[in-house]
């Protein structure tokens, strides 16, 4: 591990560690035993069907995935995505964000597609997930007619993050356009500009630039957009669902949240998972458990459940059939059609690990990532 990763990671140590103690400080009489009475009496029927409506989610993802790899791999089948799908989020419940990359990786491989290619799909994928949840979160918030659990002052919470998420959606599909329209003069501008920091920044800088817009081309028409948008926003709404049916499975009148309020639980759960370790997540826990506690007013004990279980279903049930093999060839096939020159890992390292090691190779190799970019125009 370098010293900017140990760096990382220990920030991220002492930020939950920070947040773990002043959560359970005001929790002086945290009754251990209640806490695991409530965890053995949820419903398994919900939880399963939380589960299920999961990997209902991933499947749709997959079909995003499609409908970006249309202008090049139209050929390309929902099923074959699943299993890079799967094994990507697994990659990303065990080695904290970095693990992200691994999907963009195991579907360029897949599809014989240079890894800058699909990293630049990853990118694009973002905003559709972000402009999703935020179409769902704002219709929530402003125009949901469901009883309401929130006090006045927490609906006006409710209402001010859809405003944020509003403006949030609203400056990444600006930027989105400008990059689409003149991303290779502002790239240009930029690789000027920083040309003299060493390191290669001003290169860096303009290469994922570029590598957006190509990620911005594989939009090819209005109906692909209007189709993204539509399995974003169901996607999003099958999760929601699930994390209803966590909250249900507990069969307490304080878990019983109406569905357009649980969106504000989602959001916490997103914000904190920006901030977790690899294997146990961490962020994500504490600040379901804290909104769950302070804003729906759970008790402790069952706020810190419902939130580990939340948890477990969202971001760790997928482990048990992520370890589909996906088809592809050799890796060190893969990196000779690159062209960057890469060693090859071990030919039985596990999938995971392989991604690992590519990544870290395109990372360090910011000349290897342009000549993937062109190679992906050539597409």
């Amino acid at each position: 591990m370098d010293k900017k990763r140990a760096g990382f990671t220990a920030i991220a140590l002492a930020i939950l560690a920070a947040l773990i103690y002043s959560q359970f400080r005001m929790w002086k009489n945290f009754d251990w035993n209640l806490f695991l009475v409530h965890t053995h009496s949820v419903s398994k029927f919900h939880i399963l069907h939380g589960v299920a409506l999961i990997y209902i989610a991933y499947i749709l993802r997959a079909v995003r995935w499609k409908i970006f790899l249309r202008p090049v791999r139209p050929e390309t089948s929902t099923a074959s995505l699943v299993a890079p799908t799967l094994i990507g989020f697994t990659g990303l419940a065990l080695l904290g964000r970095p693990g992200e990359l691994i999907r963009p990786y195991l579907i360029a491989k897949q599809e014989k597609l240079p890894f800058s290619s699909q990293l630049a799909v990853w990118t694009v994928e973002r905003i559709f997930d972000v402009g999703g949840f935020t179409i769902l979160f704002v219709l929530a918030a402003f125009f949901a007619t469901a009883p309401k659990r929130l006090e006045l002052q927490d609906i006006h919470i409710f209402q001010k993050v859809g405003m944020v998420l509003t403006l949030i959606v609203v400056g990444l599909t600006v930027g989105a356009l400008v990059v689409h329209r003149s991303g290779e003069t502002i790239a240009r501008r930029l690789e000027s500009r920083f040309s003299h920091i060493p390191s290669h920044w001003g290169h860096r800088i303009a290469l994922r630039i570029r590598e957006f817009r190509d990620g911005l081309n594989t939009i090819h028409d209005k109906k692909s957009l209007f189709l993204l948008i539509g399995v974003s926003v169901l996607m999003w709404a099958m999760i929601a669902v699930a994390y209803k049916e966590v909250t249900h499975a507990y069969g307490a009148p304080r878990l019983e949240i109406p569905q357009t309020q649980v969106f504000l639980l989602m959001a916490s759960s997103m914000v904190g998972s920006l901030i977790q370790l690899p294997g146990v997540g961490g962020g994500s826990q504490v600040a379901t458990i804290s909104v769950l506690n302070h804003v729906f007013g759970v008790p402790p004990e069952l706020a810190t459940s419902c939130g580990i279980m939340l948890w477990l279903v969202t971001f760790s049930k997928r482990h048990e059939v992520s370890f589909l093999r996906v088809p592809g060839r050799q890796s060190c096939r893969f990196a000779r059609e690159q062209g960057g020159g890469i060693d090859p890992p071990p030919a039985r390292m596990p999938q995971v690990r392989q991604a690992l090691h590519h990544i870290r190779a395109h990372r360090r190799n910011p000349l290897h990532g342009g000549q993937e970019r062109w190679a992906a125009r050539e597409v």
